[in-house]
């Protein structure tokens, strides 16, 4: 597997595709104030109100994502007969999305969360609205208008609280529409094994979701929820029946299962921490967006994590734009130029105590093994910063044929990656100069190395860091990828189509092959 080299690209394609988004609206208001005093009834604050404000939530919030990112919109949801609900379709009509499809109950109070702040101090949350069945003759409506909408859409999310718009028969018109005209699918609900099967391309529970999925109290610390859930992706996906299956983690991302592939954990973190609501809805939204538009698994949680640290970074019900979107996945800022700029970068993060993991390598053509052995590195600290071979460092290893990508590019391949937060060049045989200036806390490095025949191990542990070494994921390198092009198109001077082979000038393959080495690559 290869990675997409462009990130802000794949969100350019968001433009293009229809998202249909189905679920219960609601509507979130804030009541914002000050306060100085307790009240003498009671020992609470006394608020002094300032100002109200309302924004679409639950699956409208969605919707609104989807929106914000680029994407056709379609909304099916249902509110009441009152003010609450008057207000959600004028929200949403305000912000662009056509309110057609949000279907009106007659008698049904619609869901509303109203929370009281002083400040940026949230004190008070009130929540309201009917949270029982839709009427039978509002869900006759609502299947008539999912099967018309289904035909339309690229990609459909599936946003239940359970709070009476996805009913059984409901999400079985879903299963019956995904076999029939298969779309990408994303569900987000608190109930995700009736969701099975619907065949979903992708669920997106929280840990506490997981939790209730597997049926099981967890583990019994913080420290251990990552690994304790990395091991039980496979159930995740038999029980949901889902392709893909992202559990967020909160402040420690996500983790990503995935059929019969190693899990794969996405790092993107807000700016600042924040009172907001929704992130989740972004990541949905996204993940949708960006397996419709082609991404394969690893780009797409990257690019739904990128999106949840921008809302995250905000305050209320939030949405990530395009522009944002791109602006944070953008290689731009994590590629340092010299080892001047890399101790900058080094002593910022020391200053904020924060460990330091390092490793090198080529990191020719990227792919699956890469990616693993990256993510399980980033995994040992809080930053990892890559040292990567300049194109005459690789020439010197690998010999005349490589790289196959030019040192730009390469950098820009793992800026991408959300586990990388940065990306330096050497041209040194050993990277050496660059522990100097680093002094990692962790050094990584992937293969059959030992503590003895790494040459870099003594210099790693005379600054106070440890070294580790990660087994690479079998039948995965570079080396395979070559062959593999080498069986395709041919082996000698002339490929299948006539063409010189990758790599290779005038001279051949076979002269070389024995050059080709790198495992991993790293």
């Amino acid at each position: 597997m290869t990675v997409s080299t462009s990130l802000p690209r794949i969100v350019d394609a968001f433009a293009g595709l229809h998202v249909l988004v189905i679920g219960e609206s609601m509507l979130d208001c804030y009541l914002q104030g000050s306060t100085s005093r307790l009240c003498p009834e009671a020992p609470v604050p006394i608020v002094d109100f300032g100002a109200r404000s309302e924004q679409p939530g639950g699956a409208a919030n969605s919707a609104f994502n989807a929106l914000c990112l680029g994407a056709e919109v379609s909304f099916l949801s249902v509110v009441g007969d009152d003010p609450e609900g008057e207000s959600v379709v004028r929200q949403l009509a305000r912000r662009g999305i056509d309110p057609a499809d949000v279907l009106s109950q007659r008698g049904r109070r619609t869901l509303a969360k109203q929370r009281v702040l002083a400040g940026s101090q949230l004190l008070l949350r009130l929540d309201s609205g009917d949270t029982g069945p839709i009427s039978p003759e509002v869900e006759d409506r609502l299947v008539d208008r999912l099967v018309g909408l289904w035909r339309r859409c690229d990609a459909a999310v599936v946003s239940d609280y359970g709070y009476g718009v996805l009913s059984p028969r409901v999400i079985g018109k879903l299963g019956e529409l995904q076999s029939d005209l298969p779309r990408i699918l994303v569900v987000d609900s608190k109930r995700l094994a009736l969701y099975r099967d619907a065949s979903p391309t992708a669920v997106k529970p929280n840990c506490r979701e997981a939790l209730r999925l597997l049926d099981v109290p967890g583990p019994s610390s913080a420290s251990e929820r990552v690994d304790w859930m990395a091991a039980r992706g496979a159930r995740i996906l038999d029980i949901s029946g889902a392709r893909i299956a992202s559990v967020t983690l909160d402040s420690e991302g996500a983790l990503v299962f995935e059929r019969d592939r190693p899990a794969y954990r996405t790092f993107a973190k807000a700016d600042r921490d924040s009172r907001v609501a929704g992130a989740g809805d972004t990541f949905a939204a996204t993940i949708a967006l960006a397996l419709a538009a082609g991404a394969e698994t690893p780009a797409a949680a990257d690019l739904a994590s990128a999106a949840s640290a921008v809302v995250i970074g905000k305050e209320g019900t939030a949405t990530c734009s395009a522009a944002e979107l791109r602006d944070r996945v953008s290689p731009a800022g994590k590629s340092l130029a010299d080892r001047a700029e890399l101790a900058d970068c080094v002593a910022g993060h020391r200053r904020l105590g924060r460990r330091i993991v390092f490793t090198n390598g080529c990191f020719d053509i990227l792919h699956r093994g890469h990616i693993s052995y990256l993510s399980r590195a980033k995994a040992l600290g809080d930053v990892l910063i890559v040292g990567v071979n300049s194109d005459e460092g690789i020439r010197r290893l690998k010999g005349p044929t490589r790289p196959i990508n030019a040192l730009e590019d390469r950098l820009q391949v793992l800026s991408a990656l959300s586990c990388v937060d940065h990306v330096i060049p050497f041209d040194e045989p050993t990277p050496h100069e660059l522990i100097r200036v680093v002094r990692p806390d962790t050094f990584v490095k992937g293969g059959d190395y030992t503590r003895a025949t790494l040459p870099e191990a003594s210099l790693v542990e005379e600054f106070g860091g440890t070294v580790e070494i990660l087994s690479f994921l079998a039948d995965r390198s570079t080396t395979d990828i070559i062959a593999r092009i080498r069986r395709a198109y041919g082996e000698g001077a002339g490929g299948a189509d006539g063409h010189p082979p990758l790599g290779a000038a005038a001279d051949t393959w076979a002269d070389h092959a024995p050059a080709l080495g790198g495992g991993n690559g790293v």
